[in-house]
């Protein structure tokens, strides 16, 4: 008997022990279901978890935790009958708190029997959402560096072919250009120069868009309304897309200045547009260009922290892409169109333009849901303010 206990039933009792164990328990949801699963007993780690108390809960079925998607493929049945012919269940995934919300549970069920007789089931439940969360944010993190790691060794090669690519096309040029001064008088000839003069131009645009990925060509900053340079090229994108295809803007009035080349900045957004367009055709669809802004961490480097950036989003209504596809998006060279329909470089232009601007391209994705690329592009500070008489002065 423990001494200063008048009911002579201390620490001995072994079931009062153990309900003072279960009762000082909270970080762990310990309840004990009937055969069919409804709920028995209730402990203080499920108040805490789950939102219910004890007189809230008791007597209701289990399968009021999972989510509704679960109810449906019969999972709470499904956790049961394992552990009473596998004598364990254990698993991890979503369930639902009282208010509504989610978190993700790691859950243990054990059969609990008596002379050969299935009694109940013994139920422990641990909210194991924030090391769920870590592991998503790392594995998002090593996926990121890895495609980075990736596309900058495809760059350094890309950046060496297209050097010695551009160095033998300025010699074809020039020499078609000496070859048009000497035949001038030849009409047959002439035509054969301009169309060697239109590969070679190209070639040309080729050799740029792969300087574009590799980060090898230099661009010309300058501070620009990038609302402003989008309505500029309205009519461009328009005339891409075609007669099928509906287009629109939708543009925030909050954008700040960016720091960018307007004519890589162009190009971009038209390889965006085109890329949409060719997913809808020849069923149409619409493609909306939206500028929006967000602060965000770099996806390779999220422990650097958030930085301001202008996000430029061109979504479509198109066919989608799988998951496979959208990890080889950014390569050069890599097409899902049929041979001479495209280069496979368009895409790659535009996740070159953002690193070399100091920004970065997220793509989202699904077959048959259509795309949505974001061209994220780093916000400039505030420009000084306007003193009374109109000048510019330090704030």
């Amino acid at each position: 008997m423990v001494p200063g206990d008048p009911s002579g039933r201390g620490l001995d009792d072994e079931v009062r022990q153990f309900a003072l164990l279960i009762g000082s328990v909270t970080d762990y949801a310990i309840y004990m279901l009937d055969p069919n699963g409804y709920i028995r007993s209730w402990n203080p780690g499920g108040e805490r978890i789950k939102g219910y108390t004890d007189r809230e809960i008791v007597g209701q079925h289990f399968s009021r935790f999972y989510t509704p998607e679960d109810v449906v493929r019969g999972e709470p049945q499904r956790g049961l009958e394992c552990a009473r012919t596998q004598g364990k269940f254990e698993s991890e995934g979503w369930r639902l708190r009282k208010d509504g919300t989610r978190f993700r549970a790691s859950v243990v069920i054990d059969p609990i029997w008596q002379e050969g007789e299935l009694i109940g089931f013994a139920k422990v439940t641990r909210d194991v959402t924030e090391r769920y969360e870590a592991q998503m944010r790392l594995q998002a993190a090593q996926k990121a560096l890895a495609q980075s790691q990736k596309l900058e060794a495809i760059g350094k090669l890309t950046l060496g072919l297209a050097h010695d690519f551009n160095n033998l096309l300025t010699v074809i040029v020039n020499s078609l250009d000496l070859i048009g001064l000497k035949n001038t008088d030849d009409p047959r000839t002439l035509e054969w120069i301009e169309a060697a003069q239109r590969a070679a131009d190209r070639g040309t645009l080729l050799t740029r868009q792969l300087l574009a990925f590799a980060r090898g060509q230099n661009l010309s900053l300058e501070p620009h309304d990038i609302n402003d340079l989008l309505a500029r090229s309205a009519e461009l994108y328009r005339r891409a897309c075609g007669a099928s295809i509906q287009f629109d803007f939708d543009l925030s009035d909050e954008a700040p200045l960016l720091e960018v080349d307007a004519t890589q900045f162009e190009a971009a957004v038209l390889n965006l547009v085109v890329n949409s367009r060719d997913a809808m055709l020849p069923g149409g669809g619409a493609i909306t260009v939206r500028t929006r802004q967000t602060t965000c961490p770099r996806p390779e480097a999220p422990d650097e922290g958030d930085r301001q950036y202008v996000v430029v989003e061109v979504v479509d209504t198109g066919s989608g892409m799988s998951a496979e596809v959208i990890e080889r998006a950014a390569e050069p060279f890599f097409t899902t169109k049929e041979v001479g329909k495209g280069s496979g470089l368009g895409l790659s232009q535009v996740f070159g333009f953002a690193a070399q601007s100091g920004g970065f391209v997220l793509l989202n994705s699904e077959p048959g849901r259509g795309t949505q690329v974001g061209i994220h592009l780093p916000a400039q500070p505030a420009p000084a303010a306007r003193t009374a008489n109109g000048e510019r002065g330090d704030v």
